[in-house]
This record gives C-alpha cells, structure tokens and sequence, in this order.
C-alpha cells in the first residue's frame, strides 16, 4: 500500500495558475516502507486491591487446581473459577496471592475483582456475612414461619418469600430483618428481593431499606394559597 502526498513546483517558465492546473499540483507516491509508525506503550497501573495478599484462616481448608480455588470452612464450602488473565498461587507464609498473567486493561480490571472474589470466600466460610434490612410504616411488620419469610407491607394479602438453602433470616422486634450467611452475593440477591416488594418512597420514606441507608426526602406538594 503506497500512501500518496503532494508536492508543490513551481517552473521558472511556468504561469501563475490555479493550483487545480497541471502546473501547480503534481502528485508523488511514497511506497508504504518508508512510512513510518510510532507506537507507545501503554503501561497498565497495578490495582492496589488486587497486589494485597489474603489472610487465610487455619480452620479453613483450601484446594488449589490451575485456574480453579475450592475453600471449606467451619460454615460451608464454596469454589471459585479464574479467568485466564489471572491466576492465584498459595505462598510459604500461608497467604494466597492473586497476580496478573498478562499487561492488559482487561487483566488489571479482574486482578483486582477477583482479589475481592477470593477473600470474600474465605470470610464466607470461616466467619459469614449478614445483611439488615430496615420496615418503615404504619402496620408494617415481618415474621418468620418455617423457611419462609412472611411480610405483611400494606397489601390485601402477606408477602410470603421462601428463604434459599444457605441462608438465615431473624426478625427482631417485627420490623428488623437479618440476612445472614457464607455466600455473600446469595444473601445481597435475597435481601435486595426483599427490598423490591416496597422500596422506600421519598415523601415518607415508607417501604423497606437497608439499616445503613440514607433515604433521600422530598417536600410534598403545598396547598393553594388562600
């Protein structure tokens, strides 16, 4: 591929002209090996999540193949699948450490998510995580029947929701709800299926919300003027 420039002569014997004559313009193709190309490399920032080693607790067993983590622990067991740009690898000290396989975007973006990943099953199985969820109105109340969670929530009939294997839920106080568990995005999918049925509105703040949510208020419209 030749890349085409153009270059400007102007003859002594030549007269002046528009540049569209022959006699202003006259085309010169470069051949494309003496095009030159400057490339930069881009170097990727190490995630300052992802290059901290994780504490592995001495009651938690884990079982290392490739690609592949399994951890069982006093409260459960859970696996975790890497993809190739990642790789994690058990130190003498005990620690594991997740690193990078490849310098890419993409590969700092998962060093750093499966850091978080990989401790999150460690925590899970050695000591658990909960999740509070907060009723606010009037008749508002919950309750725990078997394994399932009853709501009453201001409709003409309970709420009723089955709680999935693994997971814990205690009612305090009929307003209070506790999700509790190894596996932390089951417990953060169920209680974010709790919260749907009845959001907190922004007038109010009636419905349900998490203990440490800050719901945002509005005014309500006023009243004509008399």
């Amino acid at each position: 591929m030749a890349s085409l420039s153009l270059s400007l002569h102007h003859p002594c014997n030549s007269r002046t002209g528009f540049l569209g004559k022959t006699q202003g313009i006259r085309p010169r193709i470069i051949p494309s090996s003496r095009v030159g190309f400057v490339r930069k490399t881009v170097e990727c920032k190490e995630s300052r999540i992802g290059k901290k080693p994780i504490e592995v607790p001495s009651n938690v067993t884990l079982t290392l193949e490739e690609q592949f983590i399994k951890a069982k622990g006093p409260l459960g067991e859970l696996s975790l699948n890497y993809p190739g740009e990642v790789k994690v690898v058990k130190e003498e000290s005990g620690k594991l450490r997740v690193s990078k396989t490849v310098e890419t975007k993409r590969a700092n973006q998962m060093h750093g998510l499966f850091r978080t990943l990989t401790d999150n099953i460690i925590v899970g199985v050695s000591k658990g995580f909960d999740k509070k969820l907060q009723l606010v109105g009037v008749g508002y109340r919950a309750a725990v029947e078997g394994k399932d969670l009853v709501m009453n929530l201001g409709f003409s009939h309970p709420v009723r929701m089955s709680v999935p294997e693994g997971l814990q839920v205690k009612v305090e106080e009929n307003t209070r709800i506790t999700v509790s568990g190894y596996d932390k995005s089951a417990i953060g999918q169920f209680a974010a299926s709790v919260k749907k049925w009845r959001p907190p509105e922004p007038y109010k703040g009636k419905g349900i919300r998490y203990a440490d949510e800050v719901v945002r208020r509005k005014e309500g419209k006023a009243g004509k003027k008399k």
